[in-house]
């Protein structure tokens, strides 16, 4: 068995295959901040096969999401409307996205290639995001991602891979018409 189908194979149940080594990267990574860059990917394979290469011009960054639903803010002057909910409400976006554009916001120079998640506790969950620098050289000659040199804010856009999948844009043919180009615009989701 080669090294990635067997680091693959171990990510199937991390935390039976890793044991020791999940419990110790979660308690080191919840002593950590929100978002943090990282030397290596931690899941290689999965790293590479969303286009990441061991070469400069890329970098990894890991974010962390709070888990749960978002809370929504009361008006700020006024009458007090007496059904405007605040909890128990989710975003629209998944906490993949929203990671992305916190990693995005963080570093403005560099482009969201795409992200994979990596681990999640009880409160939060990890995603690593693949950046790429659209004006490093060896960037703009590698013909296999220079085509990101010519992308503008691809994770504030929705164009990586988890935006497009949460846009439904994955959906093609029959019985996707009510999906695009929101369920909302669509009717499909109570306001």
């Amino acid at each position: 068995m080669s090294y990635y189908k067997y680091a693959r194979k171990q990510y199937d149940q991390p935390k039976d295959n890793l044991d020791e080594v999940w419990q110790e990267r979660l308690q080191k990574w919840r002593r950590e901040g929100t978002i943090e860059e990282v030397d290596n990917p931690t899941r290689i394979p999965k790293a590479r096969q969303l286009g990441y290469k061991a070469k400069n011009g890329f970098k990894i960054v890991r974010v962390r999401i709070r888990k749960g639903g978002s809370k929504r803010q009361r008006p700020s002057g006024g009458r007090r409307p007496a059904a405007a909910g605040q909890n128990r409400y989710s975003s629209k976006k998944s906490k993949q996205v929203i990671a992305e554009q916190k990693a995005s916001k963080k570093y403005s120079n560099l482009e969201v290639l795409a992200s994979y998640w990596v681990a999640e506790d009880g409160n939060y969950r990890w995603f690593e995001a693949i950046m790429v620098d659209p004006e490093h050289p060896e960037i703009q000659a590698d013909d296999d991602i220079n085509w990101i040199t010519d992308q503008n804010n691809r994770a504030e856009n929705g164009k990586t891979p988890a935006a497009r999948k949460t846009r439904g844009l994955r959906n093609k043919g029959k019985g996707s018409e009510k999906i695009r180009p929101s369920q909302n615009a669509q009717g499909g989701r109570a306001k």
